[in-house]
């Protein structure tokens, strides 16, 4: 029986061997790089297209046929696709970063996360500063007592604030101050 290469614009063709296995004229990506006959009940071939060689290509390399087949045969047929994707995903991390694979990146991600907590605290902490500022300010042209206040408050006086807030001529314009310490003392 000769095989001859199946149009790409028609199915692939199926030859039986015997009465349990069926074979496909075009294998799958992992059977064609194993060099072996691509069967009907291929464990690998809804995973591995013939389309896509270089998906287990990497896979291959780090883990091993074998292993990616045992691997399979016991995880449930839902199970395979995302078990698949998270080998080829490990394999290309170990190739690109052979001592840490995938833990390193996780590290990067982790560190650009804290970067950025730091600076949008550091945001925070300055909107509030400037809401202080600017109450202080409406509180200053509203009061009697403005140049005494602006002075103590100029020198940093933590309870001439205090006062500010408790004068009734004063117009506190941040409501939601507390919430602004807890992130700011994070």
């Amino acid at each position: 029986m000769s095989m001859s290469r199946a149009d790409s614009s028609k199915p692939p063709q199926r030859w039986s061997l015997s009465p349990s296995d069926e074979v496909i004229a075009t294998p799958c990506a992992a059977c064609k790089i194993l060099r072996r006959r691509c069967v009907e009940k291929c464990i690998l071939a809804p995973h591995f297209p013939p389309t896509e060689p270089l998906k287990f290509t990497m896979a291959h390399r780090v883990f091993g046929a074998s292993n990616i087949i045992k691997l399979l045969q016991e995880l449930e047929e839902s199970e395979r696709a995302d078990a698949v994707s998270s080998m080829v995903y490990e394999a290309n991390a170990r190739i690109a970063d052979p001592i840490y694979g995938t833990v390193g990146t996780i590290f990067q991600l982790q560190n650009q996360v804290n970067v950025l907590q730091a600076q949008l605290a550091k945001a925070k902490a300055e909107i509030f500063n400037m809401k202080c500022q600017h109450a202080t300010m409406v509180c200053i042209g509203r009061s009697s007592q403005s140049q005494q206040i602006y002075d103590e408050f100029k020198h940093g006086l933590d309870e001439s604030f205090e006062n500010e807030r408790s004068n009734p001529s004063c117009v506190y314009l941040d409501n939601d101050q507390e919430s602004l310490w807890d992130v700011i003392w994070a």
